[in-house]
């Protein structure tokens, strides 16, 4: 496919944008979060795994392997990824995005295995929880290779950095 932009120069661009923002207003932060975080993970991860993104906006799954299997896609560039309060998906595949547009997978197997990270909690207002990083890698350490996604031929994807670990 010939697309006019890649994620990666994208994503290069809007942070070189944020940054001249953050000199001009040092009070605000001007992140890159929310649905612009999550519809670039869902490309990347669409495009480096065996997966179909579903149409529109589908309650509670992002996409579809090629077994059937419903798959929620979390992305995030900060510390944490968000689990839901309300249910519990199928499968949830979760990445950790990097300044330079690659990406490193967090968690990648059943919605019940890394659910064990929030087991005790109690439902949020805003119906999501935060999972550090360093705990979902550890959760996605436990899940056998034949429970996770397989990543497409040729596809790569960025070591975790030990701090996430």
């Amino acid at each position: 496919m010939n697309r006019p932009i890649s994620i990666p120069v994208a994503v290069r661009r809007m942070l070189t944008i944020v940054e001249r923002l953050r000199r001009a207003y040092p009070n605000k932060r001007f992140t890159l979060d929310g649905r612009l975080v999550g519809d670039i993970g869902e490309i990347l991860v669409a495009e480096a795994y065996d997966l179909r993104l579903l149409e529109g906006l589908i309650k509670h799954h992002d996409a579809e392997a090629r077994d059937g299997r419903l798959v929620q896609i979390k992305a995030t560039m900060q510390r944490w990824l968000t689990f839901p309060v309300d249910h519990v998906p199928r499968h949830y595949l979760g990445i950790l995005i990097y300044p330079d547009g690659r990406f490193s997978e967090i968690f990648n197997g059943p919605g019940s295995a890394a659910r064990n990270a929030i087991a005790r909690r109690r439902p949020t207002k805003t119906n999501l929880h935060s999972i550090p990083l360093s705990t979902l890698c550890k959760l996605s350490g436990l899940v056998p290779g034949s429970k996770r996604v397989r990543l497409r031929p040729g596809a790569k994807v960025k070591p975790v950095p030990l701090r996430a670990r």
